[in-house]
């Protein structure tokens, strides 16, 4: 019985591929100045071939102030010195290479860092050659332009003295946006980014590169806290359109958008292949609109996004970043059942439709934090809110303690390499203070324990190395109805796979669909995060219940 929908696979190297981001200034310090670098992940670059990554996805480590940790570019063709130096990259990419992995840069090109040379000559005055370049526009009635609000700041507009009018900035007043209307702009950008494919990288991860265009006349809006205001506006394909004709499409590359505040179906007029803009996207209806694990609204949008790309469309599957609280504190448990529900969501992201990604550190289970103070902080984002909190009356312990759970800083802290001082990290003093848990949790002790996360994540990304239906098999959800239960298949010519995952802290008990009750006699369990039988062999009540401990996932194969 085939329960595949006969639908045409494209295959890619980037569609079977697993990426592992590396957020380097956290990741491991080589000279000991309290900063990750360059160096430092060539010296762990056998750690991440050794878990079975195919890509690495670097955060960007072009020359920046650091305001938003290098997300406010200054130069996009030299190199933090935090992080190396240009003969340190390319020694990078070609040990990357050697290790048959591929390197893919992040793509910042909605803004730009104030301190931009672009952006120092375009306020210098109205006539300025590059004033175009930004977004620049008078006030109005003693205020600015509109009354939009930025990702971290009350307003997108801040007043520039120097020639009287305002300028846009979707993020911080230190990144102002690029004016992508600019014709002249645009080919500047096309440039660069030849420049680094040139370099021989294998593609870009786009900084929220749906907020390109901007809405016409800029229009107050009714519901300013509402952002999406921001991003998907007309005129935003036409410029992904012109960049793949421009550059994209002359390379054998892997690219895949940033793309906050987008549907299933807008998403997929980025990806769709005859349309020729980008490979995959990350859309946020979880990790941005989904503050904590919600298994009902999950399994909605899991089965939205599948029947929208089913034919034309990959998606990519996360649920934690560097701009997010780490999955096992947010999404699971990170307490009594921390290695089982580390296990349990990693066989989720790697078994669902998309390309997953493993965030540095999920892989052995690292958690989020709890800083006693602000000053521990170093996320803009999180000072500019606790700021305007406490300008709007707020008390400070009670700010502080309803901005720590979304924290960026939560994925930030640095990487636990093992039990000695800064966790291994570095010698000098972390530029971030280091998760106090280091001694419990970090590489050497999962490195040396045959049942730990890391070793758990190796059996999985090998399993999707040998077999095409955790790739490209088709998706249906099985749950039934489960409040606490998510099972799924996974079909592809003649083989089929069952995933059961139980998130809660309780036993659950999950009957099988009815097709499956006489087939799962000759299921065979592949993979299971406890210790002894999996849940098969714990079948109950006639043979048509499935006996679930607290986080027990199991990914169960049935051969037609």
């Amino acid at each position: 019985m085939n329960h595949s929908d006969n639908r045409t696979v494209n295959r890619a190297w980037w569609k079977e591929a697993v990426v592992y981001q590396v957020y380097w200034r956290s990741f491991m310090d080589a000279n000991g100045d309290g900063y990750g670098d360059l160096q430092g992940l060539m010296q762990k670059l056998d750690y991440i071939k050794r878990l079975g990554i195919d890509v690495i996805w670097l955060n960007p480590i072009y020359e920046s102030p650091d305001k938003d940790n290098g997300y406010d570019i200054a130069d996009y063709y030299q190199i933090i010195p935090k992080a190396g130096t240009m003969e340190d990259f390319r020694k990078l990419l070609v040990k990357v290479h050697e290790l048959d992995m591929k390197l893919i840069m992040d793509l910042v090109v909605n803004h730009t860092s104030y301190a931009h040379p672009w952006f120092e000559e375009s306020r210098s005055s109205l006539d300025n050659p590059k004033r175009d370049w930004y977004i620049w526009k008078p006030g109005k009635e003693e205020g600015p332009p509109n009354n939009w609000r930025s990702y971290f700041e009350p307003s997108t507009w801040t007043y520039d003295e120097q020639t009287g009018e305002y300028y846009f900035h979707s993020f911080a007043k230190e990144q102002p946006d690029l004016n992508w209307e600019n014709a002249e702009l645009r080919q500047e950008i096309y440039r660069m980014m030849r420049f680094w494919l040139d370099q021989g990288i294998d593609g870009f991860r786009m900084d929220v590169i749906n907020l390109l265009a901007k809405i016409p006349g800029f229009p107050d809006t009714e519901w300013p806290e509402h952002i999406d205001y921001l991003g998907n506006n007309p005129g935003i394909h036409d410029y992904l359109q012109e960049m793949n004709r421009e550059v994209l499409r002359h390379y054998n590359i892997m690219t895949v958008g940033e793309i906050p505040f987008v549907t299933p179906e807008d998403g997929l007029l980025y990806v769709a292949e005859k349309r020729q803009e980008l490979h995959t996207l990350f859309h946020f209806q979880v990790a941005d609109d989904m503050p904590a694990w919600d298994l009902d609204r999950y399994r909605h949008i899991q089965a939205t996004w599948h029947d929208a790309f089913r034919h034309e469309g990959w998606n990519s599957q996360f649920l934690n970043n560097h701009d997010h609280t780490r999955q096992v504190t947010r999404y699971g448990n990170d307490g009594a059942y921390r290695v089982q529900s580390a296990k349990l969501l990693a066989t989720m992201i790697h078994t669902l439709p998309g390309t997953p990604y493993v965030f540095q550190g999920e892989e052995i289970g690292m958690t989020g934090v709890d800083f006693p103070s602000i000053d521990d902080y170093q996320d803009i984002a999180m000072h500019n809110k606790y700021r305007e909190a406490l300008e709007k009356g707020g008390a400070p312990d009670q700010v502080l303690r309803e901005l720590q759970p979304l924290s960026r800083d939560n994925s930030r802290t640095p990487m636990q390499w093992n039990g000695e001082q800064h966790a291994g990290f570095t010698t000098g003093q972390p530029w971030i203070q280091i998760n106090p848990n280091y001694a419990e949790i970090n590489v050497e002790r999962d490195l040396a324990a045959q049942d730990s996360i890391y070793a758990y994540y190796q059996r999985l990304i090998s399993l999707r190395k040998m077999h095409n239906v955790m790739v490209y098999g088709d998706y249906a959800d099985q749950s039934g109805g489960e409040a606490h239960v998510y099972a799924y298949t996974r079909s592809l010519e003649e083989e089929t796979w069952l995933v059961v995952l139980n998130h809660s802290d309780v036993q659950q008990l999950y009957e099988l669909p009815a097709p499956w009750q006489d087939r799962f006699q000759h299921a065979r369990a592949l993979l299971h995060n406890y210790d002894g039988p999996p849940a098969k062999d714990k079948v109950e009540l006639g043979g048509t219940c499935l006996q679930l401990r607290p986080h027990e996932a199991v990914i169960y194969s049935i051969i037609d």
